[in-house]
Parts: C-alpha cells; structure tokens; sequence
C-alpha cells in the first residue's frame, strides 16, 4: 500500500511539471527554489498558432526588507502575566531583541521568563525570524515573546 501512495504521489508530481511546462507557469520546488518554465513551443508561433494568454507570469519586485530602527512589539498577555519586547533592525537584519516585560505572575513565572528569555534572543538572532522551537517548560512564555516579536517585526516590515 505505502508503495501504491508513493507511485501515485511521483506521478502527480511528474503531471504537474509537465503541465506546468507546456503551459509556462512558474513552480517553487520543496526546498524553496523557484523555478520559471517556459512556454511550448506552441506558444511560440511556431506551430499551429494558439497562443496562451497565460504565458509566463513576470517576476515581481523583491521587496526591499525590513527598514531599520527599535520596534516595540505588543504587549501579550497570558495567565502568568504579560510579556513585550522590541526588536532592533540594521542593515535590514535583525541585530537585537530586548525583553521589555516577562511574565511575573509569581517567583515561578519569573524563574522561567529569566531562564527562558536568553534562549529566545538567541534563537532569534540565529534564526533572524520569530520562526524558532518552543523553549521547554516556557510555553506560555515563548509563545507571547514570539507574538509580541512577531507584531514588532510586522511594524517593521519584515
């Protein structure tokens, strides 16, 4: 059966890249590469004189990044107290992340924020995205550092 589903899923692949070329369309590969097929040949008045209306689709402007300058994100509340931080870009990259506001609900909350927190900033600098794994035993820490990031990172651009 597992045999069955991965032949299927070959073929489906194989059709859509064939399609996709006789038609000229552009396709993003699985490792993020994007690739632009060019049209058949009928397409190109050589043959036969339909012409697709579709053709290749023009590449649009990559845009220009983040702008730089601090960002303060928003504040995110959660049952163990609310959590802000404010990113700083240069260069169009993300060069700091400073915690404004760590849960402080009790001495519990405030153990984890403060071991949690530089895990955070590094990850992010790393990543230089709010993309980043779950800080273990912070969940509710990290998931309001990375909403709060992540609306700092929209004010920015990003």
């Amino acid at each position: 059966m597992r045999t069955r589903a991965i032949l299927g899923s070959i073929l489906a692949s194989a059709s859509v890249l064939i399609i996709g070329y006789q038609a000229g369309v552009s396709v993003t590969t699985g490792d993020g590469t994007s690739l632009v097929l060019p049209a058949s040949s009928a397409t190109s008045g050589g043959t036969g004189g339909t012409t697709s209306s579709s053709g290749t689709t023009p590449e649009t402007p990559v845009p220009s990044g983040p702008s730089d300058g601090t960002y303060t994100g928003s504040s995110v509340s959660t049952r163990f107290g609310n959590v802000q931080v404010s990113v700083t870009i240069a260069s169009g990259s993300i060069s700091e992340v400073t915690a404004l506001q760590l849960t402080d609900a009790d001495g519990r909350s405030v153990q984890i924020s403060n071991r949690a927190a530089p895990i955070l900033r590094s990850e992010v600098l790393a990543s230089q995205s709010a993309q980043v794994s779950n800080v273990s035993g912070a969940t509710y820490t990290t998931r309001a550092y990375l909403g709060s990031l992540q609306s700092a990172l929209d004010q920015a651009g990003a």
